[in-house]
């Protein structure tokens, strides 16, 4: 089945291009069957592009996927234009709601500050709190992944020396995860951050069970079956040239840029970098997409309704 996007999304010619099928919204509605419905809330500088990303990866499971994007409600973006937001995105307290099989939650370019510095740190909080109720399965990348074991687990994320940034192997720790089905033993994954999550900073009781990690950069991939959440703390979604384009920003701006490592051929930007990930990126959110089918009600409105509601949740 293919994923249903917006008719005018940007995403839709990118996919359709590179033979992914989606499905516009007329006839959709055609159907008879229950699309999965997952969200996406884009912290991302660079929507578009990561629309694309991860719209890429959802729809290329064999079920119909409708997704919805989600912004901050009381931020406003300076990277994407008003009217692009304004056409694709529903701000989150017009979906708190709802329900949905699965919501994603993106990285966002402020991990150097204090989570309670950033500016919709309170509503993020909330948005974690409701995803308890409101969501049967999430997966939330890079930053978000830290900010929400610092929520659920009060984890704290510790600044780096230098940024991580790179493509690194990492070591499959849990070959008999559902999620890491058909993964093999070692996983290029590409890696850009300024902070990270320690091991041993986890909870002790082992509610947070590491599937991937690296000797160079540290957790990658936990699985939080008590939220209901995966946690990744870098990014598969990643295209080709995604760590290029970071680095073409990072020499343009203040101070040194550190060359992204094990990723130009010979070191040379002038090079195109070879995609090691791409198969493990597919493998990944498919297998997210059929642990959702697999254990989702099939009547939207049970989603949630056994858990328990947090106070803020409940507000």
């Amino acid at each position: 089945m293919p994923i249903k996007i917006s008719d005018d999304l940007p995403a839709r010619r990118t996919l359709e291009g590179e033979g992914v099928i989606v499905m516009r919204e007329t006839d959709a509605g055609r159907q008879d069957i229950r699309p999965l419905r997952i969200g996406l809330l884009n912290l991302m500088p660079n929507k578009i592009s990561t629309e694309t990303q991860l719209a890429r990866l959802i729809g290329a499971t064999p079920l119909q996927v409708e997704l919805t994007l989600v912004r901050m409600t009381g931020h406003v973006p300076r990277n994407t234009a008003a009217d692009h937001m304004a056409a694709f995105y529903r701000p989150w307290e017009a979906v708190r709601a709802e329900r949905f099989d699965g919501f994603i939650v993106t990285g966002a370019p402020v991990e150097r500050l204090p989570f309670e510095e950033v500016t919709y740190w309170d509503e993020l909080r909330r948005v974690f709190d409701w995803t308890q109720t409101h969501v049967h399965k999430s997966f939330m990348i890079c930053w978000a992944a830290q900010a929400a074991v610092q929520h659920f687990h009060g984890v704290p994320k510790h600044d780096l020396a230098e940024k991580a940034f790179g493509v690194f192997q990492h070591r499959n720790r849990s070959p008999s995860s559902p999620y890491l089905r058909g993964f093999a033993d070692d996983v290029a994954v590409p890696v850009s951050r300024w902070t990270e999550v320690r091991r041993k900073d986890l909870p002790r009781e082992g509610c947070l069970t590491v599937l991937a990690d690296s000797d160079e950069t540290g957790l990658c991939l936990l699985d939080d079956p008590s939220c209901r959440s995966l946690y990744m703390f870098n990014h598969l979604e990643y295209d080709t040239r995604s760590l290029a384009d970071e680095y073409s920003r990072d020499i343009e701006g203040p101070g040194s840029a550190r060359l992204p490592l094990n990723y130009f051929p010979g070191d040379d930007p002038a090079r195109q970098p070879s995609n090691t990930w791409r198969g493990h990126a597919h493998l990944l959110f498919g297998n997210w997409i059929n642990e959702i089918y697999q254990t989702t009600p099939f009547e939207v409105a049970h989603i949630g309704a056994d858990a328990t509601p947090s106070v803020e949740a409940a507000a």
